[in-house]
C-alpha cells in the first residue's frame, strides 16, 4: 500500500512508477483523511509513504495524516518513505519517523531524489529554466528507476538521499518560519483581467480549497487545508493567479509525461 501526496505532479508520477512494479495500491491521502485512517495491510506486502518536501520537511497534511493513520500489525511490514525535492531533505526523514513512532511504526529505507523545482512563495525562489528543469527530470528518472528496484527487494537502511549541509538551519529555522508563516491560502489572488474562468485551478486543487468552476472566478476557502503546493498558479493557462506579490513575472512548472 502506498500513500502519497503530489500537488504539481512530481510525486505522483514516481508513486505510480513504484505501484506499476510492486502492484501495490495507491492511496491519495487527502482522499481518506476525512475518513477512519484505519487500513488492512496483506500479509506480505509494503507500506510506503511518498511526498514533496516542504519547507524541508514533510507537508502538514502527511503529518496530519500520519497522527491519524491505523495500520494493524504495522511493524511486520517492510516500512519506506520516498521523497521529491527541488534541492535538498533537511531533516524531512527524521520528522517523518518521529510522526511513524507515534503510531508503532519506522521506516526501514528512505528515498529522495531531485526534480525540477515547483515552489515559487519565496521572494527568491522560483522555478527551473528550461535547461535546469529537463536535465532534472532525466536524472530524476534515472534515479527512480534504481530506488524502485531497492523498494521491489526491500533494502534495508539509508538509501539514495539528498541532504544539505544545514539541515538543522534548513527544517528547524526556515522550516519553521515557512510551516508558521507560509502554509496559507489568504496571498492568493486572481488577476481579473487576465483570468477566462476556466475552472482548471479548482479542479487540479489537491484539498478542493477553492471554489470555482466554468463561467466561475475562483474563491480560495480558507479553511485550512491549502498545503500551498501552488498547483492552482502552475496550472492556469493564463498566468491569473498570485501569491501576493511574490510570484510576479516568475515560472510555472507542472510534470507531464512526454
Amino acid at each position: 500500500m502506498i500513500f502519497y501526496f503530489s500537488g504539481t505532479g512530481n510525486t505522483k508520477w514516481a508513486a505510480e512508477y513504484v505501484s506499476s512494479l510492486t502492484n501495490e495500491k495507491l492511496i491519495f491521502i487527502p482522499d481518506v483523511l476525512e475518513g477512519d485512517c484505519h487500513f488492512n495491510v496483506e500479509v506480505d506486502e509494503r507500506i510506503g509513504f511518498c511526498f514533496p518536501v516542504h519547507g524541508w520537511r514533510p507537508p502538514f497534511i502527511v503529518r496530519d495524516f500520519i497522527r491519524r493513520l491505523r495500520i494493524d500489525d504495522a511493524a511486520a511490514h517492510y516500512c519506506y518513505a520516498l521523497a521529491t525535492c527541488g534541492d535538498d531533505v533537511g531533516l524531512t526523514f527524521e520528522y517523518l519517523n518521529k510522526d511513524l513512532a507515534e503510531i508503532g511504526l519506522q521506516t526501514d529505507s528512505v528515498f529522495s531524489f531531485i526534480m525540477p523545482e515547483s515552489y515559487v512563495g519565496f521572494p527568491f525562489m522560483n522555478v527551473d529554466k528550461k535547461e535546469k528543469r529537463d536535465a532534472k527530470k532525466e536524472k530524476g528518472v534515472k534515479e527512480l528507476n534504481l530506488l524502485a528496484q531497492d523498494i521491489v527487494v526491500r533494502k534495508k537502511g539509508l538509501c539514495i538521499i539528498n541532504k544539505s549541509h544545514w539541515p538543522i538551519i534548513n527544517s528547524k529555522v526556515i522550516g519553521s518560519f515557512f510551516v508558521e508563516k507560509m502554509v496559507k491560502d489568504t496571498p492568493f489572488r486572481v488577476e481579473e483581467n487576465r483570468c477566462v474562468k476556466c475552472g482548471i485551478c479548482a479542479d487540479i486543487c489537491p484539498v478542493d480549497n477553492i471554489k470555482g468552476g466554468l463561467g466561475i472566478e475562483p474563491e480560495w476557502l480558507h479553511n485550512g487545508l491549502c498545503t500551498t503546493c501552488f498547483a492552482c498558479y502552475h496550472h492556469c493557462p493564463h498566468h491569473a493567479i498570485e501569491f501576493g506579490n511574490r510570484t510576479k513575472n516568475k515560472g510555472q512548472y507542472y510534470f507531464h509525461k512526454k
